[in-house]
């Protein structure tokens, strides 16, 4: 077990579920079910199929003998093939019938298209759950006054609330995709070798209506709407790279989120989730390092570049057919999907667990507040106290300057307020200066945007999404 390569993204991040979609047992029993949807289909439009081999077919969907494929797929060097063998050595009746006017992309493509839908949704059911839970979260932070950035310098106030809003427009922009690429997707359905569908035309005697009937019930049966009008032996590998292009679209988002938690844990504004027995690291003892943020940053990477995967293969087939995308689409697909999942179950775990400290975020807001209040002071000591203007102005200016020099200088605290305070010509009392700095009063219609968007946009999308809402699984490591 342990003198083998493991992929990390089973045995640390993706949860169970992902895993199963892409597992061999749900492959190569779709592959069957391919099969049986093909002969089905074939019997209803009069090819000469009969139910006892169908039955057969049915009862072995998922008893699949992998010894026996591994056999003969060193014998035959081909994977489909040693399939087919291998199926029908369970249904000898229906062996003369199992692929009957297939290729191997008929089992191939339409599977990969299935599981790419499938997976879709699961990522769907937890994003939306992770939407759901920024929700809850900025829905009781919207009027919690924070610091708010601009390249990392500090700028105007905002709301907790408010910020948590941008990372979940993110997260909508996100689903739209989502389901943009899931109203696109289509099965390649059956054209045969290069695309025209001549073995299913000669097996229907020339009948083409037959053939599309063919294409329109195998879609049904596998749950789709309708199969690509045009391919060649394969769908276009375009519709790869429109999927993985959502799924980097997500890593993006989250690796923004995650950036965002790592500056504001240096800052000791908040903390991710952080177990009692846990350690941030084996030198430091102290350390509460944002790990989950981190391997969110990490995991996005990967799928953000993966993507490339996709566009390299889509830009390289030739004509109908090249076997240049087999290898690669093995693990691109799966391993974006897969770490795409991880990232979702730790985002939705950080928001779950986000721990704030609102007595730090005061204290950031007094070191800035006094520099970002002074023109409140001015125009309050002009208009209530009859002050003049351009004398008031140079007085802040000078003071303003003092305290900046105590503050980078001596690294002592910013006492702006206490020189306008000791300052005759503002005569202002504590009283007033402490309103003029209440951070309330600086954080514009931050607390509004807030209510305003969760109230017409995501409260509205969640409900009408109620039943797929997923919560993240738990992480493992």
């Amino acid at each position: 077990m342990h003198e083998s390569y493991v992929n990390p993204l089973c045995t640390r991040y993706a949860g169970k579920e992902m895993q199963k979609i892409f597992s061999d047992d749900r492959k190569f029993s779709t592959w069957r079910r391919l099969w049986l949807a093909l002969a089905e289909s074939e019997q209803e439009l009069g090819v000469p199929i009969t139910e006892e081999q169908l039955e057969e077919m049915r009862l072995h969907l998922d008893d699949i003998d992998y010894d026996l494929a591994a056999k003969k797929e060193k014998e035959l060097r081909h994977d489909v093939m040693a399939h087919v063998h291998t199926f029908a050595a369970c249904c000898p009746s229906a062996a003369p019938i199992i692929h009957l006017g297939a290729t191997s992309c008929y089992v191939g493509d339409n599977t990969d298209v299935i599981n790419m839908r499938d997976a879709l949704l699961l990522i769907r059911r937890k994003l939306l759950g992770t939407m759901a839970a920024l929700a809850d979260f900025a829905e009781k932070k919207k009027d919690l006054p924070t610091l708010a950035f601009t390249h990392f310098q500090a700028a105007q106030p905002t709301t907790v609330g408010k910020r948590a809003c941008l990372w979940l427009q993110d997260l909508e922009m996100d689903l739209a995709q989502i389901d943009f690429a899931l109203s696109q997707l289509k099965l390649l359905g059956c054209k045969g070798t290069t695309g025209t569908a001549a073995s299913f035309l000669a097996l229907f005697d020339g009948d083409g209506e037959k053939v599309q009937r063919l294409e329109q019930l195998i879609a049904q049966k596998m749950e789709f709407p309708s199969c690509q009008k045009v391919s060649g032996q394969t769908y276009s590998r375009k519709q790869d790279f429109a999927v993985l292009q959502v799924l980097s679209g997500i890593a993006q988002s989250a690796s923004k989120f995650a950036g965002d938690i790592r500056l504001l844990s240096h800052l000791k504004e908040l903390e991710e989730p952080f177990e009692s027995g846990q350690i941030g690291s084996s030198a430091m003892a102290y350390k509460r390092n944002p790990m989950r943020s981190e391997r969110i940053a990490s995991l996005a990477r990967y799928v953000i570049c993966d993507l490339q995967n996709a566009a390299f293969t889509a830009a390289s087939q030739w004509l109908e057919r090249t076997l240049d995308d087999s290898a690669n689409r093995r693990i691109a697909i799966p391993e974006a999907f897969l770490a795409c999942d991880g990232i979702l179950n730790l985002y939705g775990n950080i928001v779950s667990g986000l721990r704030l400290f609102p007595a730090v975020m005061e204290k950031h807001l007094a070191e800035e507040l006094p520099f970002l209040a002074t023109e409140n002071i001015l125009m309050y000591c002009v208009k209530e106290k009859g002050g003049d203007r351009q004398q008031l102005h140079e007085s802040i200016r000078l003071h303003a300057i003092a305290a900046a020099e105590q503050v980078k200088l001596y690294g002592k605290e910013n006492d702006l307020l206490h020189r306008l305070a000791d300052d005759a010509a503002f005569a202002l009392s504590e009283r007033e200066l402490k309103e003029l700095t209440d951070p309330a009063g600086f954080t514009g219609l931050a607390e509004e945007q807030c209510e305003q968007y969760l109230r017409e946009e995501i409260r509205p999308l969640l409900a009408v999404n109620s039943s797929s809402i997923q919560e993240a699984e738990e992480i493992r490591v």
